[in-house]
């Protein structure tokens, strides 16, 4: 039997290999990979997923529905749906769950997409340049 961990780590893994070898993009998803941690921190967890959703950039998207796949939600919508929905002692656990599966998105971007922090901060800046 693995860990939480261990599943979360194979499964993460096998997503970043993938949207490496069929995303044209696949730095911008591990800017996101990086990011979405921070994110979460300092608006919260449905704030945060609401933010990527929005956005309509589809590394966020990809990376919302990989998410969603690995910690076990079915999809992108029903993931940023419970995180609005579920009662604080549930949005605590999913935050958690949500926080300890980016920890691997963010390694596995580093590692398999080359993706830094400080590359990170270059693809949100070039976001927000964008809105202007």
């Amino acid at each position: 039997m693995q860990t939480r961990d261990q599943m979360y780590a194979t499964n993460v893994y096998k997503k970043v290999t993938k949207t490496r070898e069929e995303e044209k993009d696949y730095k911008k998803y591990g800017g996101f990979s990086n990011k979405l941690p921070i994110l979460i921190r300092t608006a919260g967890l449905a704030q945060a997923l609401s933010f990527v959703e929005a956005r309509g950039n589809k590394p966020g998207e990809r990376l919302l529905r990989d998410l969603a796949d690995t910690i076990g939600k079915v999809d992108m919508i029903t993931l940023t749906k419970a995180a609005r929905e579920v009662q604080l002692s549930e949005y605590i656990r999913l935050t958690q769950q949500v926080m300890d599966a980016l920890l691997w998105y963010k390694r596995f971007a580093q590692s398999i997409l080359g993706v830094e922090q400080d590359q990170a901060t270059e693809v949100a800046e070039e976001r927000s340049g964008e809105e202007e």
